[in-house]
């Protein structure tokens, strides 16, 4: 054995030899495959291989296309069978919510340029004559769809990579690693030590254990996963399209004459929770007849052929799930030069060419093509290295695999995990939960006499018009938001002001008590990170993100810290509970309880001090993110309830209400805010989002600066627009709805909902700069059904002089 490579990858299935594949395929030659059994003996072997492409989110659809385009040509590149056919998916609904999804996958497609066909079901009969039509009220054909041989597949990348100059090392257990503070320097095997650059974690179910050994959360759980095959079937078509008939849980395909039949049940069973033996090499579990008998059943049913057919095999192989139904990619945020692709949810072979090619871009370049944080394992938080918590939560998400994808969809296991010092005082006034990073925030409030829980639905639901008069209070008086679920950063030292400058495009030095919104930007000049930022002290300043980016932002942060110690980051998220007082009467409020003179001359908008509320010690920033004068209460966590408490008894001759996120929501939509990870991405630029204020062009070098002054001075690719669409009444839209022009698919939304003050239906999204004409006419498709669409003039539908927030 070589006992030096640039690149060491653990793990010869397909993503393991995609990512090879790629390496070698952008230059990197130098490249080393370790797998303890053979290649694909871990769980591609024994894979379905359904390839399908079409996914919720719009860059998971683009890296399984090019899967679909590389399998196309990888035969007649490398000469080996992969088995690749595409016959084309059918897929099948016996309900008017499955066929809501099935209108929103061919809406969605539409903008990609992926044909989805809506069938009659006389139509998919005719496709499939081996489907039984009972219940069926309609169908959807995706003809670019298929199935390949996931050895075959494995085998091709595996020869790619080998003639580009790829070792394999098949029969070779890594058994632990060296390290040098936050680098891998050597991976250990029983075959001898190699010396690395880069190790990339592509174990499959073994990811886990392997990430335990490396000091990195990876929380993959296995499950159990069944699927039958037939013997030969008398007189079944040749060429049947692959089958998903998601109601009954069920899908199909042919294979040498007979059917392969699998699905996912609601009551999965995990396996190996404790880690997976490294024995366990092209090995099987049991066939458990009588938990798969949920699934036959209704088969028998679909496929009337199967009561008759004879069972080859029941085939019970184990694949890794994860928590939240994604794959876990990308740098591992512990260390600075390891890299994970493992937990793919039994779509590693539909997603492994892409998976490939995403970690090849990573290692090399720094970051993917695609923009793809949902599967990016800067997503996961603290909680998520609980075992107890993946196996519970990813439980729930197996058995939700085939079941309606429900819009503001909340799960039920595993909940509870971060509380607010606010949750309990809350719950009794009619919050209703869900649940983010963790947190239980308030989404929504119940009034008295109202049941406080979400119906789940594709029409208005039963929380709109409650939502509605939240929004209707933060405009006219003044509303309670529990926002202590913001992650929060300390940042300070001597070095803190010219390190925050480097890394933000806003101007950060500037006296203390400002308080300064800006982007974090790549080299690129596109955003990695939107954050507020508060200059506490000449060297101590409080940073607030989103929700859901701590990890992400830590990262970040980490990674670009100055290497002489005048830097400390600490996140202090749970150091402060986070009180919104937002709305006109937000001052008189406050003014209340505080000796502080907060008026507009002594506490103007964009700044932030220190002053007591009640008897409580705080930081308030003077900002809004719904349009509204409005104070964001930074609170020690033990006086949280005490502020709340006395704002609550204070402002009752004011018209104090509480709101929750979806008010949220809905006040930003008709402000013209961004949100981040929504229009905020890396695919985008500050100037392509309309934020080109807070680009400060004439401070010294920052990261993205080169890129920034040069896409100012051409002008931005892309504009983020506001478009209304006035029916005279709401509407719920689906997500990355198609905005159209002249028949052309330019863009889809980003964010939608309704604007409860100005009454209509609000949609964001980006559009070519050059095509953002408002004179021009406009259409939103949305569950197949075409909207006239105005580009409005300006993102702001309200209070664009600003009066509200400024005075």
């Amino acid at each position: 054995m070589q006992d030096r490579a640039r690149v060491v990858i653990i793990g010869g299935g397909i993503i393991g030899c995609s990512t090879a594949y790629h390496l070698t395929k952008m230059g990197w030659k130098d490249v080393v495959i370790v797998e303890k059994g053979e290649l694909t003996s871990g769980s591609t072997w024994h894979a379905a291989g359904l390839v399908g492409q079409l996914r919720s989110e719009r860059n998971i659809t683009r890296m399984l296309q090019y899967s679909v385009s590389l399998y196309d040509q990888l035969e007649a590149e490398t000469g080996l069978t992969t088995g690749w056919k595409m016959s084309g998916c059918l897929h099948l609904a016996s309900t008017p919510e499955r066929m809501y999804e099935l209108k929103k996958g061919a809406t969605t497609a539409r903008s990609f340029g992926l044909e989805m066909q809506l069938i009659s079901p006389k139509e998919a009969y005719d496709l499939c004559p081996i489907i039984s039509l009972d219940g069926i009220i309609g169908a959807a054909f995706m003809p670019t769809d298929g199935q390949a041989d996931p050895a075959g597949i494995t085998q091709a990348l595996a020869k790619g990579a080998r003639n580009r100059g790829a070792i394999l090392y098949e029969h070779t257990l890594v058994t632990g690693f060296e390290f040098d503070k936050s680098r891998v320097t050597a991976v250990k095997t029983d075959q001898g030590d190699i010396q690395c650059e880069v190790v990339v974690n592509c174990t499959g179910m073994w990811g886990y254990q392997v990430g335990e050994m490396l000091g990195v959360n990876t929380p993959v759980v296995p499950f159990q996963h069944q699927y039958l095959v037939t013997e030969e079937i008398e007189g079944l078509p040749p060429d049947l399209p692959t089958i998903r008939d998601k109601d009954s849980l069920l899908y199909y395909k042919e294979e040498v004459g007979g059917l392969v039949m699998g699905g996912y049940e609601r009551n999965g069973i995990p396996w190996g929770v404790a880690g997976v033996s490294n024995d366990f090499i092209s090995q099987l579990l049991d066939e458990d007849f009588d938990h798969f008998q949920q699934l036959s059943d209704p088969a028998m049913q679909r496929t009337p052929c199967l009561a008759e057919a004879g069972i080859s095999r029941l085939v019970n192989g184990p694949e890794g799930f994860t928590p939240d139904g994604d794959a876990i990619m990308g740098p591992a945020p512990e260390l600075d030069n390891v890299f994970v692709a493992v937990g793919f949810n039994a779509f590693g072979i539909a997603a492994g060419g892409g998976a490939g090619r995403m970690m090849a871009e990573w290692i090399i370049e720094g970051e993917p093509s695609l923009n793809i944080w949902p599967l990016d394992i800067r997503r996961f938080g603290p909680y998520h290295a609980s075992r107890a918590y993946n196996v519970e939560r990813t439980k729930e998400i197996y058995g939700k695999h085939y079941t309606i994808h429900w819009p503001h969809e909340e799960h039920d296991s595993a909940r509870g995990i971060r509380r607010s010092p606010l949750y309990f005082l809350l719950k009794e006034k009619g919050a209703v939960y869900g649940a983010k990073y963790g947190w239980e925030r308030a989404n929504w409030f119940a009034p008295a006499g109202v049941t406080p829980e979400d119906e789940l639905t594709f029409e208005i639901p039963n929380w709109f018009e409650h939502v509605a008069a939240e929004h209707q209070n933060a405009r006219e008086n003044v509303v309670l938001i529990d926002q202590s679920s913001f992650c929060k950063f300390a940042v300070q030292g001597p070095g803190a002001p010219a390190f925050l400058n480097r890394l933000c495009v806003n101007q950060i030095d500037k006296p203390v008590g400002k308080v300064i919104y800006t982007q974090m930007c790549n080299p690129r000049g596109t955003i990695e990170c939107d954050l507020t930022i508060g200059r506490l002290a000449g060297d101590r300043f409080l940073l607030v993100v989103g929700t859901a980016f701590g990890q992400r932002t830590a990262w970040w942060l980490n990674h670009h810290l100055p290497a002489d110690g005048s830097v400390f980051v600490n996140d202090v998220t749970s150091a402060y509970g986070v009180i919104n007082v937002i709305g006109p009467q937000a001052r008189a409020l406050l003014q209340k309880l505080t000796n502080a003179d907060i008026n507009n001359e002594h506490f103007p908008f964009g700044t932030c001090q220190n002053f007591t509320v009640g008897h409580a010690p705080v930081i308030s920033f003077r900002i809004t993110y719904a349009g509204e004068l409005g104070y964001e209460l930074y609170i020690p966590t033990e006086f949280a309830a005490h502020v709340y408490e006395s704002l609550w008894e204070a402002g009752q001759d004011l018209g104090v209400q509480n709101a929750g996120y979806r008010t949220i929501a809905s006040l930003h939509l008709e402000k013209g805010y961004a949100d981040w990870g929504s229009e905020l991405t890396p695919e985008y630029t500050p100037y392509d989002a309309g934020l080109g204020f807070c680009v400060a062009l004439d401070k010294d070098d920052f990261m993205g600066k080169e890129a920034l002054l040069r896409i100012k001075s051409t002008g931005p690719e892309w504009k983020l627009c506001s478009f209304t669409i006035d029916t005279g009444q709401p509407l719920m839209l689906q997500g990355s709805a198609p905005i159209i022009r002249r028949g052309e698919v330019l863009g889809v939304t980003t964010s939608s909902g309704y604007g409860h003050t100005v009454k209509k239906n609000i949609c964001y999204g980006y559009i070519p700069a050059e095509l953002a004409d408002p004179n021009s006419e406009f259409e939103i498709e949305s569950y197949k059904e075409i909207y006239q669409a105005k580009l409005e003039p300006s993102r702001v539908l309200y209070d664009p002089e600003k009066k509200k927030i400024m005075m």
